[in-house]
């Protein structure tokens, strides 16, 4: 009885260490640009794309590959109409942040919902005008929605890495003193970030190339590195959604 009410101790003062460090108790997939959107379309539109613009010559399966990558995007776009409401309940569930959170995490979290809140809005009325729905200069929301995507990634990074800096921090500090078992949970949070943080990283890529030209290397990327870019961060998308999924089994 004295060991289980010992472990009940020690696992609240880690749940508490948990929250002060601004991690959740499993890993939050899809809180980006893309809650509609099931990662495995995202994977296929890159890779048709990747594997469209590797492939020698424009016509016969490269052109298919790339034609179906094209319509994939246009379907991933459709979906995102179904998003703004998802998005609002998760920024308002998450508020200013819970008290015991890292003040800089909280205001890092809370600047990427408002970015992220404010790209679907943006992309639609891209989307609308496009289609001839509303009277608009498309171009002009496209490269907004992009912008604020890129401000929510870069956020999200930013994020990411002051958790790290955190994990990093206790596991150095609390070497000894801590159970093996809180260890191992340390070791799959700074994982669970640094996937984070590479997964952000190669979309930020992508969204800056899409920027109108003359910023940085807008324009300048070759189809298929926007494909591989693509492609990387929506397989690590798979692997973060299953990893959730097998956590909320467990």
């Amino acid at each position: 009885m004295k060991g289980r009410r010992r472990e009940r101790k020690r696992g609240k003062k880690e749940r508490k260490r948990e929250k002060r460090l601004g991690m959740p108790a499993q890993l939050a997939v899809g809180t980006g640009a893309e809650r509609a959107v099931p990662p495995q379309l995202r994977a296929l539109s890159y890779g048709c794309q990747l594997a469209g613009a590797a492939l020698p010559g424009p016509a016969g399966l490269p052109g298919g590959l790339l034609a179906a990558s094209a319509q994939l995007s246009s379907c991933r776009t459709a979906l995102r109409l179904f998003d703004d409401l998802a998005m609002l309940r998760h920024s308002c569930s998450y508020g200013l942040g819970p008290e015991g959170e890292d003040a800089l995490v909280r205001g890092l979290s809370v600047l990427c919902n408002v970015a992220n809140q404010l790209f679907y809005p943006c992309e639609h009325l891209a989307w609308a005008a496009d289609v001839g729905v509303v009277r608009a200069a498309p171009q002009k929301w496209w490269a907004r929605s992009t912008a604020l995507w890129g401000c929510a990634l870069l956020l999200g990074i930013l994020r990411s890495l002051r958790i790290l800096f955190q994990l990093r921090r206790e596991l150095s500090q609390h070497k000894c003193s801590t159970s093996p078992q809180r260890q191992q949970q340390l070791r799959a949070q700074v994982k669970a970030e640094l996937l984070s943080i590479l997964m952000d990283t190669a979309d930020l890529s992508n969204a800056i190339h899409w920027l109108p030209p003359g910023f940085l290397w807008a324009g300048r990327f070759p189809p298929w590195l926007v494909g591989l870019l693509g492609t990387i961060s929506s397989l690590i998308g798979i692997y973060q959604a299953s990893r959730g999924a097998n956590s909320e089994a467990a």
